[in-house]
């Protein structure tokens, strides 16, 4: 093997030039001082990271921004709260009606309509149909026929339309409730009918000077003049707690008719009644101590001496049938006896082929 050539010498490393020297930083400038009557801006979203993460080809991060927002929806075609507040809903009444419905004040959807109890949760409609106040199902569209047709009006404690009860002032309820009186006095409706607890209550406190101690649902002991009773039931919407179903409420309708018809010294009608069912335990078990039917001679001879008296006549019923079964041919049984002989040994076996048939 031949030695290696020594290869060239390496060039001498050049040194490097020495960095600039970096420029003194600035001082920053003092924050101005924060002024104490200054309202505290609430705390806003973090800002988006979305193009550095774009850029650094990471998926950003869900957070709150990515939650779908609630739609709106449009209930008064464009008109605020405080425009439909403005309207009012105007009363039903007429003279020498059978009932006035009576409620609090308007909602904010009635007024918007001008209509009755429109709301498709609200159980007036159905509870008037069920208790057979009317003969077929009708809606709010149908609210200025009642006076006419069923002699039924609808006035409000207070005109002015809110969102809730809660919004009116006791002002307004005082004033309210001595309005209310002085139309039942013009109109002089047999039954002044309350739609729910909480009106009742406001009106007794506006116009007696305290709540009702016990509140009961039905007829009330409270009078006021030119109005022959006053009529408390559950209110018709579907938020009340105590009756939450259509179904739970016709109870207090059909009391009303009940009312009315008592008052006018109407037949009570028998299309639609209510019936009570109770169970007498007592009277259950007298019925199970009651002893059984005697012995009846035409059974014996209708069923051809199946059907006798136990006891003493047991062992004589024994013995005839005895003699009976030996008497009868064999195959044939006596008439009101069931066939106790077994015919599963005469039945052949078609699964082992002919040959075993033949053995």
């Amino acid at each position: 093997a031949q030695p290696k050539e020594p290869g060239a010498p390496k060039p001498p490393k050049i040194p490097k030039a020495p960095k600039a020297p970096k420029p003194p930083k600035v001082p920053k400038a003092p924050k101005p001082p924060k002024d104490p009557n200054a309202p505290k801006a609430k705390p806003g979203p973090k800002p988006k990271k979305a193009a550095k993460a774009q850029g650094e080809g990471k998926q950003e991060k869900i957070d709150e921004s990515f939650k779908k927002v609630k739609r709106k929806v449009d209930r008064f075609k464009g008109m605020t709260e405080e425009e439909v507040m403005k309207k009012t809903l105007p009363d039903l009444l007429d003279y020498n009606l059978d009932y006035v419905i009576i409620g609090i004040n308007p909602g904010l959807m009635a007024a918007f309509i001008g209509r009755w109890f429109p709301g498709p949760g609200n159980h007036f409609w159905k509870c008037l149909f069920l208790s057979g106040f009317t003969e077929e199902q009708l809606n709010h569209m149908h609210d200025t026929t009642l006076p006419v047709k069923y002699k039924m009006g609808f006035t409000n404690m207070v005109s002015r339309a809110t969102p809730g009860s809660k919004d009116l002032s006791s002002k307004e309820l005082r004033e309210g409730g001595k309005i209310l009186v002085e139309k039942l006095k013009k109109y002089k409706p047999l039954i002044a009918v309350f739609n729910g607890k909480c009106i009742y209550e406001m009106f007794c406190r506006e116009l007696f000077g305290k709540k009702p101690q016990k509140l009961e649902f039905g007829l009330q002991p409270h009078k006021i003049p030119e109005c022959d009773a006053l009529y408390l039931m559950p209110s018709s919407s579907a938020r009340c707690a105590q009756f939450p179903r259509a179904q739970d409420k016709v109870h207090f309708y059909i009391k009303l008719r009940e009312l009315r018809d008592q008052l006018k010294g109407i037949r009570k009608a028998t299309e639609i009644e209510e019936v009570n069912y109770t169970f007498d335990l007592q009277l259950h078990d007298s019925l199970l101590a009651i002893k059984e039917e005697q012995y009846d001679p035409g059974y014996e001879d209708a069923y051809g001496g199946a059907y006798v008296e136990r006891g003493a006549e047991e062992g004589q019923a024994n013995k005839g049938a005895q003699e009976a079964t030996t008497s009868q041919s064999e195959g044939q049984l006596p008439d009101g006896q069931w066939m106790t002989q077994s015919f599963a040994d005469e039945i052949p076996n078609i699964g082992s082929g002919p040959n075993a048939s033949s053995a």
